[in-house]
């Protein structure tokens, strides 16, 4: 049995561009249904006091409701299915298509008369060798005419043939319908009382508004496409789907969501070809709510013995929903299609859906999810988007070094991916206290930096020169980043401190005239002691298009214990100071992360008489050793004076970690562990040194070990134990 639909806006808009302008104020709406089916009630419509839109709205509630008052409001389904009664001939003939025309009313001969019967469509079809629609056209002529019998050959040349009709079917299977209309009306000039089969003109017709229905979809003239419907509602059929689907696109383009859901709904109710079912859904996951594809899911079908037909295509649903969530961080994706991404990226191992999960939560600054998701991504294949987004996380978790180190190769990628970068410089610059760099990789830095005129990086390449030392090119950065950004402060502060070190007086006065008014510290620089790594600016945040801003972070200063404050950028010798001068001045310079000059005052003020000032002087000592990144130095400072109980354990406990991790880095695993072994004899092993245990084990091959130490961490609720089984997992 067969199905045409009839559209609620379809026919709205038919109402008004058919209806509102005609002769009278009175329209009658039918539907396609046969003679026994109630004609709906006529609509009557003032066109004098509503607007088009608004008399569109009224005639087709009315159509669809009309028992109840006019309600503009669609229900549950906008659209009307009028079903045809058995013995119909909608109902024993495929539905109109480009090669079948509907059905149309002809009046059966009584049974001693013979039937005239227009063959001409039949010979149509056998000609074409189309022999699907030749059987449905007989079938279609048998039940208008029952005492015809079909020629045994339908290609035989008949006595009587209308040759001009003949070939008036010949231009219509060409698709040359103007040609079609032509010959009629030059026929109909040359024979005034000829008239073509309606048959013909019902083919024609439908066609035609195939025709303009299609290209006014593919010119994306989506008004058009539900205009076209309306004036043809004979294609609104199962024989018809590429047509629906159209309609259903034109309706979702244009906000009309509710009723492009209509649409593939009635697809799914009526239609039985598989593939067309399967494709249904497919095209309505792009422009369909979650909510409008429950409804659509709640349609499928499941063969004997087989799965569900959609089962697949959930698939690319949450693919999709995990999309749309990564534009818009308020979007929430219902748990089960998350999950079931989840099960794909672990099962499939394709990267793509892993990058999907990481931008998923990063959105949501799961830094933990989305690092595993990234590095998951960026392990099965090196792209730019992941290794930006995995840079962006770890930027985040204030691991800027390995953030530098995987983006630099994607830094040229895109726009996104170079903020990223840079961000990631700024961040490595602004670590406190600031990291050794090797030379290489400053100077692979150095050049971005300068290519993308980017004030925040080289602010911070100028602070990091002031931690070197190395003055004449802490002054050359903030130069530039001030040549950049006139009104960067921080920049100028920056500038006016390295001037005054440098003796530059003329410079700090000119930069203090500038900035008169705008900037009390610059103005009162001579005037108090100053305190500039206390004063630097993190970098600014960063936009990684379409990822969300994010802020970049420093570690926070470590003070040591007994810390003073005192004047100490002046450049002095220590060991023409007292001892007691000598040890404030020490932690002043710790305090300014100068931890070398520190140790020299720290070595002068170890000359005193006093044991409490020797003390602190060999407790300062071992800090600024450690700093510095020079262990065994430490320790043998930590040696020198008798230390109180809780200083000792203090210093040998980050001594040890302090050669943990040294080990590590050079790739010696069982020093690490020994020394992690030490160090937990004497304080509680903290959380980032049992995941170095656990990649030292990892490393040397002892996987159960490094398991168990992660899922320890994990249980937690550390990101690193996170990480750490998840590097597991790709290893296996």
């Amino acid at each position: 049995m067969r199905f045409s639909l009839i559209a609620l806006t379809v026919l709205g808009v038919a109402a008004v561009g058919l209806y509102g302008l005609g002769r009278q104020s009175t329209v009658d709406v039918g539907m396609m249904t046969s003679s026994v089916t109630p004609t709906p009630p006529a609509v009557k419509v003032d066109r004098l006091q509503v607007s088009p839109a608004e008399r569109t709205e009224r005639v087709v509630a009315q159509l669809l409701y009309p028992n109840r008052e006019a309600d503009t409001r669609p229900g549950p389904s906008a659209l009307v299915i009028a079903q045809a009664p058995p013995g119909s001939a909608s109902s024993t003939t495929s539905p109109p298509s480009a090669n079948q025309p509907p059905a149309t009313s002809v009046a059966v001969p009584s049974q001693d008369q013979p039937p005239v019967v227009d063959e001409s469509a039949l010979r149509y079809f056998a000609a074409r060798g189309d022999t699907a629609r030749l059987q449905a056209e007989i079938s279609r002529l048998r039940t208008l005419y029952p005492n015809w019998t079909p020629p045994a050959d339908p290609l035989a040349v008949q006595v009587g043939t209308d040759r001009q009709l003949e070939n008036m079917w010949q231009l219509y299977a060409l698709s040359r319908y103007a040609d079609v209309r032509r010959a009629i009306a030059d026929r109909q000039a040359a024979e005034p009382g000829w008239q073509p089969p309606a048959d013909l003109l019902e083919r024609l017709k439908l066609a035609e508004g195939r025709a303009a229905l299609v290209a006014a979809s593919d010119a994306r003239n989506y008004d058009g496409v539900v205009q076209a419907a309306a004036e043809n509602p004979g294609l609104l059929t199962c024989s018809e789907v590429d047509v629906l689907w159209r309609v259903a696109e034109a309706f979702a383009r244009t906000d009309r969501p509710g009723r492009a859901r209509d649409a593939y709904v009635y697809i799914l109710n009526n239609c039985d070809n598989a593939s067309e079912r399967y494709a249904t859904l497919q095209k309505a996951i792009d422009v369909l709510s979650v909510d409008m594809l429950e409804e659509l899911l709640a349609k499928e079908r499941t063969p004997a013995g087989g799965q569900p037909e959609f089962e697949p295509l959930r698939d690319d649903i949450a693919r999709r929903l995990v999309a749309d969530g990564n534009t818009d961080p308020k979007l929430a994706v219902p748990e089960k299609y998350l999950t079931r991404l989840e099960r794909l990226a672990e099962a499939d191992g394709m990267a793509s859906d892993a990058l999907l999960l990481g931008w998923y939560y990063y959105r949501r600054d799961n830094l933990g999810g989305a690092e595993r998701w990234f590095r998951r991504a960026f392990g099965k294949e090196e792209t730019a988007s992941s290794a930006e987004g995995l840079a962006l996380t770890l930027v985040a978790q204030k691991s800027p070094v390995e953030a530098e180190t995987v983006l630099y190769r994607w830094r040229d990628s895109s726009d996104g991916s170079k903020q990223a970068y840079l961000a990631a410089v700024a961040n490595l610059l602004a670590l406190d206290p600031p990291p050794i760099l090797q030379q290489d990789v400053l100077q692979r830095m150095a050049p971005v930096v300068i290519a993308a005129r980017n004030t925040d990086a080289a602010q911070q390449f100028g602070w990091y020169a002031r931690a070197m030392r190395q003055l004449q090119t802490a002054t050359e950065w903030f130069g530039a980043a001030l040549s950049w950004k006139p009104d960067d402060e921080p920049s100028a502060y920056g500038l006016a401190l390295t001037r005054n070190d440098l003796g530059d007086r003329a410079g700090v006065a000119g930069i203090q005239r500038a900035w008169a008014g705008r900037s009390e510290r610059i103005a009162r620089l001579n005037e108090v002691a100053a305190e500039p790594r206390t004063s630097r600016q993190p970098p600014a945040p960063v936009q990684a298009a379409p990822q969300p801003v994010q802020k970049a972070a420093r570690m926070p200063v470590q003070k040591a214990a007994g810390t003073r404050h005192g004047q100490c950028w002046t450049t002095e010798d220590p060991l023409r100071m007292p001892p007691d001068a000598a040890l404030a001045r020490g932690w002043c310079l710790m305090d300014i992360n100068r931890p070398l000059e520190a140790a020299r005052s720290f070595e002068a003020a170890y000359a005193s008489t006093s044991a409490d000032i020797r003390s602190d002087a060999a407790y300062g000592k071992s800090l600024a050793y450690l700093r510095a990144g020079l262990t065994d130095k430490a320790s043998v400072a930590a040696a020198d004076a008798g230390q109180t109980n809780k200083r000792a354990v203090e210093l040998q406990t980050a001594i040890l970690a302090d050669r943990a991790v040294n080990a590590f880095r050079l790739g010696r695993y069982r020093e690490a562990l020994l020394a992690l072994d030490q160090r937990a004899q004497i304080a509680p092993e903290q959380t980032d040194l049992m995941a170095l245990r656990g990649y030292a084990h990892l490393s040397l091959g002892r996987t159960g070990d490094a398991r168990r130490i992660f899922q320890a961490l994990a249980d937690m609720g550390d990101k690193a134990g996170l990480r750490g089984l998840a590097d597991i997992e790709d290893m296996d």
